[in-house]
């Protein structure tokens, strides 16, 4: 190891700073000229593509329980209890959250693409499990090992897509991976609705799951790493002829440019990492944990690193805690309960309207902003989980006793069941133009010494949320009344929307070596409003 850490640092110390290399650097002016213009290559969009399969696999395994759950019947030994389908839905959340931080680890040591292959490898086992269980013990097993690999894929490949990506175009590439996680929501509901007719269909529901993680692997097998981590492991020749690549149609300064800001801000945060952590003889005799040690220091002490944290975290809570998922794992439940005759092909709704929506955020995010885009549609959603509790109350369900799921159900149709289905909708085109993309650009606000770091304590929150939500919402649907649930989940989307307005900043067009700059001495909402945008 201390060879490599040589080698890396011989690399980055190749091309001494000027200070006017230096006043370049923060000032973006020059540095960013080139790229700030530069167009998506082909083979950016086909590696973003391809690395999104991620998300096709993500949103699948979020969609499909939502079918299966309805489609089960007696097939793991008897009908599911509440509490089966509370545990079955939220093992996945919780070994997700598990799995984030130790993803983090390994995508600092080995690389982003390893992960990515490992989380493909745990796809298939957690899906074949699913499909030949015949438990329920066996069924939260298969949704755990899902869960392992759902958390590591959330968090890496954001990452892996981001700091490949050219900056004006960064928020669209890594929305491509959202609107992956959207349609494969979208693929979960359709076939959960033909193969609900089928005799043990749901097996196929589930076991289905590992095609395109087959297909991923052999994909990525293909790929590159990306630049940053190449140049940090002291691979910058490998480097630069990745991000030739990238920035294919540009003339050759682009991958030079990139390279020379890479180096910048690496050897910026070996400054700033020895100040927060000083050498002490004799600590050097587990090198992985004092590396760890060191890098969650330098996360939380210093202060612009621990204001991304902050606002990383925020928006990970936001988008759990608002309830979203809850309506994607039991939509089919909800509808049933309602007294639609298909609740699955009426969950279908919810799934297309996240599709068409996070469309719509891949088409404005790099123009409108993530800090505007936020702002507008969180009152979106309040609005679209006011009136779902409205539309509960005067379903004219009992809302001071207890009341078991099945006593909640309504015979025949309402005009109010209807006006639930729309509220749920609204919510849904707010959450997905909004917080379900917003909350994965997190990776472009920390810098590269603690972006797997940070980026995997922020997802864990995203977990650990997704977790919580996914234990409680059927209990609070019967304990606590639909009426109050959706009232509980838009005053969360409220608090989230204060903080929103004062803590995070814009960051469109800005390159992920400048955003250091930003929260170096505060929340840079102000100067990140100030900014001249080109």
């Amino acid at each position: 190891m201390a060879s490599d850490d040589s080698t890396a640092e011989a690399s980055l110390m190749r091309e001494p700073e000027s200070p006017s290399d230096s006043f370049e650097a923060l000032s973006g002016s020059f540095v960013s000229e080139d790229i700030q213009s530069a167009s998506p290559s082909i083979f950016i969009w086909a590696l973003s593509s391809a690395a999104g399969i991620s998300g096709i696999l993500f949103g699948y395994d979020t969609g499909v329980i939502s079918s299966t759950l309805v489609s089960i019947g007696t097939d793991l030994s008897h009908p599911l209890s509440t509490l089966d389908k509370s545990l079955i839905t939220s093992s996945t959340s919780l070994f997700a959250l598990i799995a984030s931080p130790s993803a983090a680890l390994l995508a600092d040591r080995l690389g982003r693409k390893q992960v990515v292959l490992v989380a493909d490898i745990l796809f298939i086992v957690g899906a074949l499990w699913q499909a030949f269980t015949k438990t329920v013990i066996g069924m939260i097993c298969g949704r755990s090992i899902i869960g392992l690999a759902v958390g590591a894929a959330s968090l890496v490949v954001p990452l892996y897509i981001s700091e490949l990506s050219p900056s004006a175009f960064r928020g669209r590439l890594v929305t491509v991976s959202i609107l992956f996680i959207t349609g494969g929501q979208v693929i979960a509901y359709v076939l959960g609705y033909v193969l609900a007719q089928r005799l043990h269909g749901w097996r196929w529901m589930v076991g289905l799951g590992a095609v395109p993680a087959v297909v991923q692997f052999f994909l990525l097998l293909k790929l590159p790493e990306t630049p940053r981590w190449l140049v940090k492991a002291g691979k910058e020749d490998v480097a630069r002829v990745v991000l030739k690549k990238v920035y294919a149609s540009k003339t050759n300064t682009a991958p030079e440019q990139v390279l020379k800001e890479i180096r910048r801000e690496i050897v910026e945060e070996q400054a700033t990492s020895k100040l927060v952590n000083p050498v002490t003889p004799g600590n050097d005799g587990w090198p992985s944990l004092t590396q760890f040690q060191n890098r969650m220091t330098e996360l939380l002490f210093v202060g612009g690193n621990r204001r991304a944290l902050t606002i990383a975290c925020m928006v990970q809570a936001l988008q759990q805690l608002c309830g979203f998922n809850s309506i994607m794992y039991f939509s089919a439940t909800i509808f049933s309960l309602l007294g639609f005759a298909s609740p699955i092909l009426t969950s279908l709704w919810v799934a297309v309207t996240n599709f068409v929506c996070t469309l719509v955020a891949l088409l404005i995010i790099d123009h409108v902003g993530r800090r505007a885009i936020l702002l507008r549609s969180v009152p979106v959603m309040i609005g679209g989980l006011v009136l779902c509790s409205v539309s509960y109350h005067f379903l004219g369900l009992p809302n001071k006793e207890p009341k078991s799921l099945e006593q909640i159900q309504i015979s025949g149709h309402s005009p109010w069941a209807t006006c639930i289905v729309v509220s749920l909708v609204i919510f849904v085109c707010g959450y997905a133009i909004g917080p379900g993309n917003i909350a994965w650009q997190q990776s472009e606000l920390f810098p590269l010494s603690v972006r797997s770091l940070g980026s995997g304590l922020a997802t864990s929150i995203n977990w650990s949320s997704n977790f919580l939500v996914g234990l409680t919402f059927l209990p609070m649907m019967e304990f606590l009344t639909p009426v109050w649930t959706f009232a509980l989940y838009a005053l969360v989307c409220f608090a989230g929307w204060i903080c929103t307005l004062k803590i995070y900043p814009e960051t469109k067009g800005l390159e992920l070596e400048d955003m250091r700059e930003l929260l170096k001495d505060g929340w840079g909402v102000q100067e990140s409003l100030n900014r001249p945008i080109e």
